[in-house]
């Protein structure tokens, strides 16, 4: 049983990804402060939030939504960081780095989600 967003493992991993990205962009040019850097780093920050927030929504379909958002911002992610590989900012190593980053949140969001659909309390 959880008790606070914080307790879910998927939240867990995905503020893992979070901080992974804040290091990572940190070593991106000048020049994509406001374009790449802010775009993965928003996107990034916004698994989480969304996390957070789905969390604490009472019904299951606005729990889910914000699970959904959660993995649309994995799929931006997963986007910036093959842009970032091909642009030279990141390695082949940090990339699959975060790439398996990406599944492992994905993989416990979806588990998550299957349970909150499964559940008997919200049956009609």
């Amino acid at each position: 049983m959880t008790t606070t967003f914080e307790d879910l493992v998927a939240w867990q991993k995905a503020r893992l990804f979070i901080y992974d990205v804040y290091v990572a962009t940190e070593k991106f040019p000048d020049n994509e402060k406001f374009g790449l850097t802010s775009q993965f780093r928003r996107a990034a920050v916004s698994i989480g939030a969304n996390i957070a927030e789905g969390y604490k929504r009472l019904g299951k379909d606005d729990k889910l939504r914000f699970f959904n958002y959660s993995q649309g911002s994995l799929e931006e992610c997963r986007c910036y960081i093959i842009l970032s590989c091909d642009l030279g900012y990141i390695t082949d190593s940090d990339a699959a780095k975060l790439i398996k980053e990406i599944e492992d949140t994905s993989r416990l969001l979806n588990a998550y989600c299957q349970a909150i659909t499964n559940r008997k309390e919200w049956e009609s």
